[in-house]
């Protein structure tokens, strides 16, 4: 820094203010700052600034691995998470620490290695949460527990996000709808999205006086077979399928196929919380509430960002998923008789 300040004309601090942005520089003095960095080819020693700074330039995103694995859907909350923490001269770390591993989140905050952390997965009742607030770490949710009350979190609207897949469904005619869920453990573990669309989809199907009906299933393409054979056995007549389960939406289908079910002319299927990577995968190309996983990635980690700089108050947001119609749903077909008309009375 020495040397850039004596090419540059400048002082040591006005280097270290063009590099932190703690203080306005006119444009002409960053600009000899920066070709003087240019021409001795200087480049800021990261763990030198942490030190100095008591700050690591590093944001933690806390994502444990669960049975569902690491899919395209989970990959859009990573790639917008690390774009935002880049932009801002940030990295990004993924850290697998689930519900349980709460020493191993103790260690990680007690040896500083991260700034703030934005947490995935999020359970009702989440000990890594108190955990975190206990030990000072500035923290937002990608979720959300039961009491938000002086959090900070981004999500999915579920209850928009079903209604709407609900009413696509009962729009084209289909009453007789089966919600193919996450895992009864991962229901019973107190996972958000699991509850919270379990009790949008009970109230949207109440809405239009109808039965709902919900499976659980693991998740998996073999979890998905068996919640399709459990759901025929409830409802038989059953006209369509909401999942929100993309590791068993692969099984569901099989499982139709197999058993003779066409989609969409039989069955129509709706994915819901999905990437459009997974959706145009199944064939026919699924219709699907697509999940807006990059945004709420990047809303968190700015509205992180954001508490580290002392610039941010509290911030709550949800965002709804997107309605994409694709080749996996279509009206519900009639019964022959109102086709051809014969069997009704007066026919």
């Amino acid at each position: 820094m020495h040397d850039v300040a004596r090419l540059a004309r400048v002082s040591v601090s006005t280097v270290s203010y063009v590099l932190t942005g703690t203080r306005p520089i006119s444009d002409a003095t960053r600009a000899r700052v920066l070709e003087a960095m240019a021409t001795l080819d200087y480049q800021p020693n990261a763990m030198a600034r942490g030190l100095a700074t008591r700050r690591s330039r590093i944001v933690g995103l806390l994502m444990p691995m669960s049975e569902r694995g690491f899919g395209a859907t989970e990959t859009a909350f990573v790639t917008g998470a690390a774009a935002a923490a880049s932009d801002a001269g940030y990295h990004l770390v993924l850290s697998p620490i689930g519900a349980g591993d709460l020493d191993d989140l103790r260690r990680l905050a007690s040896q500083r290695m991260v700034d703030g952390v934005a947490l995935m997965e999020v359970q009702v009742d989440d000990g890594r949460v108190t955990a975190l607030q206990e030990l000072g770490v500035p923290l937002v949710l990608i979720g959300r527990t039961s009491d938000t009350t002086d959090m900070s979190y981004v999500d999915i609207d579920f209850d928009q996000t079903v209604r709407e897949a609900v009413d696509h469904l009962v729009g084209l005619g289909h009453q007789k709808i089966v919600y193919v869920n996450h895992s009864a453990a991962t229901i019973a573990a107190g996972y958000g999205p699991a509850l919270r669309t379990r009790d949008s989809f009970v109230a949207a199907m109440a809405g239009y006086g109808l039965e709902p009906v919900m499976i659980p299933a693991d998740d998996s393409a073999a979890g998905g077979r068996a919640a399709l054979a459990e759901a025929l056995g409830k409802a038989p007549d059953l006209t369509a399928v909401l999942a929100m389960n993309e590791n068993a939406i692969f099984g569901i289908l099989a499982e139709l196929s197999v058993r003779g079910r066409r989609v969409p002319h039989d069955v129509s299927v709706v994915s819901m919380v999905t990437s459009p990577a997974v959706a145009e995968l199944a064939h026919p190309a699924l219709t699907a509430m697509t999940s807006p996983g990059a945004a709420l990635g990047r809303l968190a980690v700015e509205a992180l960002l954001r508490q580290l700089d002392g610039t941010g108050a509290q911030h709550q947001q949800l965002l709804p998923c997107a309605l994409e119609v694709r080749g996996s749903t279509c009206p519900v077909a009639r019964p022959k008789n109102e086709l051809t008309g014969t069997g009704l009375p007066g026919g």
